[in-house]
């Protein structure tokens, strides 16, 4: 498995798997076999409403916590908690996590950002993140932060790279973390000319052709799945590697076309709305 060195040192795995959409029992299966698989990066969030569910698939895969690097997020309503992380490792069943991100720019994000500080002074939190601060967010975050991020986690794929974003990024040495990296699933995107004769040449499938461009951009990439063999295939792309002219190529299809289109009214709803935390 390739590693990204963090700006505070640490390294993160390239390739993962996220959560999004599994229910805890799909969850804790996905975990548990991309672990014994060789995968080191699993992601969650509190409104996956799964957390108990991945800290039971870790478990269950035999693999030494520190060997894994265990990301989740904590959602709005939970920013102005006191006790917001140590419930997320409860429900985790770990005394740390790996990275900690804040979900959206919604409510009191900034005591939501100071939750994350403290979490990362007191050990809690390795690396800590933002999620979906795209545009004025940033912005203004960059104003208010004591510590600055490791990683975002935001929408990138072929059709969006993020090309505005990645600016302040690679001023503070910020990671990406791609949701959505392959389009949503989007038919279209798969069957991009490029990624069905890269996939001929490599004797890969355009998702792994897709994966591989992630990560030689520099992403850090966590499809989800709850098919074995989907699992199996999104974690194998790392023995071969794109051109310079490929990734190039590959560059000509950035059209900005997003499938994930955030609302204000949305954003007021996050900062409102809490998840029934799963029990079990």
């Amino acid at each position: 498995m390739d590693n990204l060195s963090l700006n505070n040192g640490l390294k993160c795995p390239v390739t993962g798997i996220g959560t999004y959409l599994l229910a805890p029992a799909d969850a804790e299966n996905s975990v548990k076999e991309a672990l014994k698989m060789g995968c080191r990066l699993i992601d969650t969030a509190n409104v996956y409403v799964n957390e108990r569910a991945v800290g039971r698939g870790m478990k269950d895969s035999d693999v030494k916590r520190e060997e894994i690097f265990l990301s989740t997020k904590l959602w709005p309503t939970e920013y102005e908690k006191p006790n917001a992380v140590d419930e997320t490792l409860e429900r985790l069943g770990v005394d740390y996590v790996d990275l900690l991100y804040i979900h959206q720019p919604a409510g009191n994000w900034l005591m939501g950002y100071r939750q994350l500080e403290k979490a990362y002074k007191e050990g809690k939190a390795k690396a800590i993140g933002i999620s979906n601060f795209e545009g004025k967010y940033i912005e203004e975050l960059q104003n208010e932060w004591e510590i600055v991020p490791q990683f975002i986690q935001v929408e990138a794929h072929p059709y969006f790279t993020q090309k505005e974003l990645r600016k302040t990024l690679d001023k503070y040495d910020i990671r990406l973390m791609s949701w959505y990296p392959l389009g949503h699933g989007d038919k279209s995107l798969m069957e991009e000319p490029v990624f069905i004769e890269l996939g001929k040449k490599y004797g890969k499938t355009p998702a792994q052709v897709i994966l591989r461009w992630h990560t030689q951009m520099g992403f850090v990439v966590i499809p989800g799945s709850k098919n074995v063999d989907h699992i199996k295939d999104n974690l194998d792309i790392l023995d071969f590697n794109l051109t310079d002219n490929e990734m190039t190529e590959i560059s000509k299809l950035d059209n900005g076309k997003r499938y994930y289109h955030r609302t204000d009214e949305q954003l007021e709803q996050f900062a409102v709305w809490s998840p029934e935390y799963e029990k079990a």
